[in-house]
């Protein structure tokens, strides 16, 4: 018995992963965990938010400015994680992705990008400019010429 004692004490003990989930007990043994269908939930917090300066629209700023930073951050890595793999594979070079130019759909998917970035940058600034005045907020160019033209 002491034979078998020690050949266990010299093996790296089994952490247990407790939770009250089955699949994330699952999980954590490495285990495909198949689930139900996705659930979305809204990405606007309800309720009152933190303020951590005395002007609230400093703390707006400060909002709109960490959201920049995490886009940019994964923006990056994601595009240096592309342009490693195809220079890699031989594919193509990084001077050939400076010097495209998206054309047709290409380009309207881009503008359509661009669009749904700014209004995530852009968010807490509009949730309070529609709160004041009663309205959603203009969302082509048209119905912002418009808007400012009333």
């Amino acid at each position: 018995m002491k034979k078998n004692a020690s050949k266990s004490s010299t093996k790296a003990p089994v952490r247990r992963v407790s939770s009250r989930k089955p699949a994330a007990k699952a999980a954590a043994r490495g285990a495909q965990v198949k689930s139900g269908p996705q659930v979305r939930l809204p990405r606007v917090a309800k309720g009152k938010k933190p303020q951590y300066f005395s002007d609230p629209a400093i703390d707006k700023l400060l909002w709109m400015t960490i959201t920049l930073m995490e886009e940019l951050s994964v923006t990056r890595d994601r595009l240096d994680a592309v342009e490693q793999v195809l220079e890699g594979r031989k594919v193509l070079k990084v001077a050939e992705i400076e010097g495209y130019v998206p054309r047709g759909v290409a380009a309207e998917r881009r503008q359509q990008r661009r669009a749904q970035y700014v209004d995530r940058v852009l968010r807490a600034a509009q949730a309070e400019l529609e709160e004041l005045t009663g309205r959603d907020m203009p969302k082509t160019e048209a119905e912002v010429v418009a808007a400012v033209e009333a």
